[in-house]
């Protein structure tokens, strides 16, 4: 009689499908999970440190080019009067004092004229003979290039540095004057490399971040110690530093994984490098580094934590297997069915369990949870909806604000947004198209909140060099507003409604499809509207001449379809009955107004 065969708990089944279906599937995933993101988190800083040098190096370009353009205004300025004598006149005076009180960076003014004494305006921190030897250093220069760059110089131990721009001006094909600025490096380090005054062995100690900034010798020209570019120490003997030098500014930036040694001690680091082009010839290295195993330290703590959680989800998994598998799979279907709902959208489904187990409890608390997200879903719509709401009240009131500079411009922007919502629509545009079209065109004079007023209200035509400075709005609007990335939808028709289809608009002279077609609906909106409105100098037009005179610039100014698209709003009383036969009517009241106060002076 054969032996009888041992029996098996089905338990013991159910623990080794546990394993296989779910600790197996559990521990790779976690292991692909943790390696995934490992790989992420390495790119994620790379990008950041490559992100952040860019950054730090379009800050220093800016300063130079600021610079650069108060001693290119200058010189322009004298060789434009073609006489070396205003020079040495009483208003150069003036004019340096009002530079200098204009642009906090600059430290000093220096003029020195072909023959004659040399004009020196300064700020206290510089005294004026410090100012003839920085200009007579920069003047002797060898370099044949209309914008000179001298060295940064440190003028204290606090780490106070200047660096110096020349230009030559040129009358009749002889140099009449030196223009050399001296700017402050104060403002422009702090924004580099920050505000605060710490040491490098602190720096290399707690393994933060380290940006610094070099010459184009690999002589230390910012840096968070203060001591190190005050004294110009090399920077040399790291291989970031090494390799910026070797590119010889060819590359823009780069990553840089490299080994470097402070105080006996090796450290692995990663850095990037950018390359800030102060002028022709003249750049600066924006380095930035960190100890490669603190950057990434998160990695490793994210792979521990990603181990334990799925350990311990999987000895989670076989307690429940243990205790209650056959009892638990009919509730848990319930489940997984609900939650499939709820990922689906669907959050109104509930689970019904009449259980008085924790099997029950877990569908009452699942239930609870939904009643959670069903309700935080809904308050999410609702703030979303009110910050939706306070976003558009905060652009109206901006652009009131804007037109009401102005009081015959007053609506202007409110009107330009109607208008251009209505020409969207027969073009077609979608519910969000049409949403970013309006804020668009609400926003589309915000620059002409940094525009004179004298400008903005003269009550005459322009002349010359007063439109010249209004044509800066466009730009200025995107100076103000490209500083807030969610702003980025809106630019085109804020930028470019003066474009024109021709290449003769401006700021940029943008042709045919290079302008978007935000901006092109704009722009006709626009014209439209200051077409149809009173001005001090001229009356507003009525709908069918400002129409007639829309079409007649296709082709030059405006694309046809958008032109056209007006004409067919206009056509079914979607524009006309809102705006421009509304300003009639007010015309016709102020003129009937005009006439009884006529009529009562000559009774």
């Amino acid at each position: 009689m054969p032996a009888e065969r041992r029996k098996i708990s089905l338990i013991y089944y159910v623990v080794l499908t546990l394993l296989l279906v779910g600790l197996a599937p559990l521990v790779l995933t976690g292991w692909l999970l943790s390696d995934k993101s490992g790989r992420e988190l390495r790119a994620a800083e790379n990008r950041y440190q490559i992100q952040l040098v860019q950054e730090k190096a379009r800050q220093i370009e800016m300063f130079g080019r600021r610079m650069g353009s108060v001693v290119s205004s200058l010189s322009s300025a004298i060789e434009i009067a073609h006489d070396p004598a205003v020079v040495s006149s009483s208003k150069m005076d003036a004019k340096l004092g009002t530079i200098l009180r204009d642009n906090p960076d600059l430290a000093a003014l220096y003029i020195k004229p072909a023959k004659g004494d040399a004009i020196v305006a300064h700020r206290e921190a510089l005294s004026s003979n410090d100012v003839e030897s920085i200009g007579a250093e920069i003047s002797a220069s060898p370099s044949n290039a209309k914008l000179k760059v001298g060295q940064a110089l440190t003028l204290d131990s606090n780490g106070g540095s200047i660096m110096s721009f020349s230009s030559n001006v040129t009358v009749d094909g002889a140099n009449a004057a030196t223009i050399v600025a001296i700017a402050s490096l104060q403002n422009i380090s702090r924004g580099v490399v920050g505000m605060g005054q710490t040491k490098d062995e602190d720096l290399w100690k707690s393994g933060l971040p380290i940006i610094f900034v070099v010459d184009q010798s690999g002589n230390a020209v910012f840096h968070p110690d203060r001591s190190l570019s005050a004294a110009n120490k090399p920077m040399n003997d790291l291989k970031i530093v090494q390799e910026w030098l070797e590119s010889g500014g060819q590359v823009q930036s780069a990553l840089v994984p490299f080994t470097a040694n402070y105080n006996d001690k090796s450290y692995d680091m990663i850095g990037a490098y950018s390359t800030a082009e102060i002028a022709d010839g003249h750049n600066l290295g924006v380095i930035t580094m960190q100890d490669e195993r603190k950057a990434l330290a998160s990695v490793g703590e994210m792979r521990t934590q990603t181990w334990l959680i799925s350990m311990a989800f999987a000895v989670l998994a076989l307690g429940v297997g243990f205790v209650g598998a056959r009892f638990m799979t009919a509730p848990l279907l319930k489940l997984v069915a609900a939650a499939k709902n709820i990922g689906a959208g669907n959050f109104s489904v509930r689970v019904e369990t009449n259980s008085r187990t924790e099997i029950g409890e877990l569908g009452r608390t699942f239930n609870g949870m939904t009643d959670k997200i069903e309700e935080q879903i809904a308050n999410l719509a609702k703030a979303a909806e009110e910050n939706r709401e306070l976003f558009v009240g905060t652009v109206k009131a901006l652009a009131a604000a804007i037109d009401g500079k102005d009081k015959y411009t007053r609506g202007h922007s409110e009107r330009v947004s109607r208008i251009s919502v209505a020409i969207g629509k027969r073009m077609g545009m979608d519910a969000e198209e049409l949403e970013t079209l309006r804020i668009s065109a609400l926003l589309h004079d915000v620059g002409k909140i940094a525009v004179d007023d004298a400008i903005l209200k003269k009550p005459a035509a322009l002349t010359e060099e007063e439109f010249e400075i209004m044509k800066t709005h466009p730009m200025k609007g995107y100076k103000i507003m490209s500083q807030i990335p969610a702003m980025k939808a809106f630019m085109p028709g804020m930028v470019m409604h003066h474009e024109m289809v021709n290449g003769k608009g401006y700021p940029s002279g943008l042709t045919g499809d290079q302008i978007p077609l935000q901006a092109k609906i704009v722009s006709v909106a626009d014209t439209f509207d200051a077409m149809t409105i009173d001005r001090p100098y001229s009356k507003g037009m009525e709908l069918g001449p400002a129409l007639e005179r829309l079409r007649s610039f296709v082709g030059t100014r405006y694309q046809s379809d958008v032109v056209e698209a007006l004409v067919e709003a206009c056509n079914a009383g979607e524009v006309a009955n809102g705006i421009v036969r509304q300003l009639a009517a007010q015309r016709a009241a102020e003129e009937e107004s005009e006439a009884a106060k006529h009529i009562k002076l000559v009774a």
